[in-house]
């Protein structure tokens, strides 16, 4: 099958409001779409600290009773894919911890490139790691003695930390939010008509909660949020560069998000449009891969003026297989998602829009069921530039051997599609589309310019000397007694 990008995280908090646990479920339940995997929320009243994580939806994670259980007018909730550390109940956000700086709890969206690196360091120092997630590096620079003040030791930490990151925290009396300095993740800060502050990775959260937007966390912005209002710190003053990741515009980030000023739905549409631009086709009608390509496939439709249908219905309630995977069930898998309407394409010459295409065997299956159902030609567009490299800043695009595009022409592709063309959105297109310039965007995936350097030959060589490094018992137990306690 398809190897779909996943998504990385979804991150909220919302400080000032007696029901912050029920506010921070809906958040999260409206940032579902970035991960699936686990979820959790944190609560605090002051004095003590509440957690309830879990494995899977967020429905499935919290019933009525576990939320009336997390008390506290503060909280901040998470939802995973696992980009790094393996998808398992330990590795669920926030992670919390208990040191002599108090109670700290971080949700964190994102992928820190020094990640190895800095885990060694701490483990040389004492440190002992309970968890496989990046994450918990971050926990443990917090938790170390430094300058006195939640607010320096945050600064001190992103200093220190590299790549991309956009946290929620809570500490006993306040909810923080920090952006990277180079803004690759979103982080929004809204207001409820009570005064409350919210914190969401996108700002269809606060649509649900009825939230006003009221700005985004600036890159290499601290915020801090307690009972004397909100405070704003720029840990980064020198920083020029902007990278935010133009995927959140091409599939991560809801339609119905505004995301760096501008509309989702709105910038997909654009793409579409730009594509018809760039590509014309002769067709009869024009299909989308849903949901990723449904805007994308508009914008062409309006453009070329050739009637859009949405030939292919989704089923929005598949889960993963169980099942071994026998040339039976690979086939399954493909077709259970998406279902064809053969009499919307037969006899008919059809374009297919979606929004990617990494590895390529799910568009191959695609562009199978269209011929099979009878259209007279398949002309597969997608609405990005060709992948061409690895994300290393949280979004699971597998090593550059993997992709598609990165070990095979255009021609070589298209045939292996079984397509009648091929055609991608140009780099200069897409970014003309979101209305921003191209310095704002990460674009490495494309053009393989990392903002943030990376060094995976280091990161192997440090993992693998850790696992072979024995130490004695002794050692370990007098680290752990250095430790501050994960609750």
């Amino acid at each position: 099958m398809q190897h779909y990008p996943k998504h990385y995280c979804g991150v909220f908090g919302i400080y000032g409001h007696p029901n912050a646990a029920e506010l921070t479920y809906y958040g999260l339940y409206a940032l579902q779409h970035r991960g699936q995997e686990s979820a959790g929320i944190v609560t605090t009243d002051g004095k003590t600290f509440n957690i309830h994580r879990g494995m899977g939806l967020v429905p499935q994670i919290f019933s009525g009773d576990v939320l009336h259980r997390l008390v506290g007018h503060i909280s901040i909730g998470h939802t995973r894919y696992s980009t790094t550390g393996s998808s398992n109940i330990v590795n669920a956000q926030p992670l919390t911890v208990d040191c002599a700086k108090g109670r700290i709890a971080i949700g964190h969206n994102g992928n820190l490139t020094n990640a190895a690196q800095l885990r060694e360091e701490l483990e040389a120092q004492g440190s002992i790691f309970q968890t496989t997630v990046d994450s918990e590096i971050i926990l443990h620079l917090l938790a170390q003695p430094v300058r006195i003040g939640h607010e320096s030791a945050l600064i001190e930490t992103m200093r220190r930390i590299e790549g991309a990151y956009s946290l929620v925290i809570l500490t006993e009396n306040a909810l923080i939010g920090a952006r990277d300095p180079h803004g690759f993740r979103p982080l929004s800060i809204g207001r409820m008509d009570n005064g409350a502050y919210v914190l969401s990775s996108e700002t269809c959260a606060f649509d649900l909660i009825q939230a006003k937007f009221v700005r985004d966390v600036e890159p290499g912005e601290v915020v801090i949020i307690d009972g004397e209002g909100l405070h704003s710190i720029q840990a980064f003053p020198e920083q020029a560069r902007r990278a935010f990741c133009i995927f959140e515009y091409i599939y991560f980030a809801r339609p119905d998000s505004n995301i760096e000023g501008r509309n989702v739905y709105k910038v997909r549409v654009d793409m579409g449009r730009q594509l018809a631009r760039e590509h014309k086709i002769d067709a009869d009608v024009i299909v989308p891969v849903p949901d990723s390509g449904n805007c994308a496939a508009l914008g062409y439709s309006l453009e070329s003026g050739i009637p859009f249908e949405m030939a292919f219905v989704r089923n929005h309630y598949v889960g993963r297989s169980f099942l071994q995977p026998s040339q039976i069930i690979r086939d399954f898998n493909v077709r259970v998602k998406l279902n064809l309407i053969a009499e919307l394409v037969r006899g008919k010459r059809v374009v297919i829009v979606d929004d990617s295409i990494v590895r390529g065997t799910t568009s191959k299956a695609r562009v199978g069921s269209l011929k099979e159902a009878g259209a007279k030609e398949v002309h597969v567009l997608v609405s990005c530039p060709p992948h061409m490299n690895p994300c290393v800043y949280g979004i699971d695009f597998p090593e550059r051997s993997k992709l598609m595009a990165a070990t095979n022409t255009l021609d070589e592709i298209r045939r292996f599609l079984n397509a009648d063309s091929l055609g991608y959105l140009s780099l200069d297109g897409m970014v003309s589309a979101t209305g921003r310039p191209k310095n704002a965007f990460c674009l490495a995936c494309y053009d393989g310019d990392y903002p943030v350097d990376y060094d995976l030959a280091t990161d192997k060589h440090i993992i693998e000397r850790r696992r072979g490094r024995a130490g004695s018992l002794g050692s370990e137990l007098a680290a752990v007694a250095q430790q501050p306690r994960l609750l």
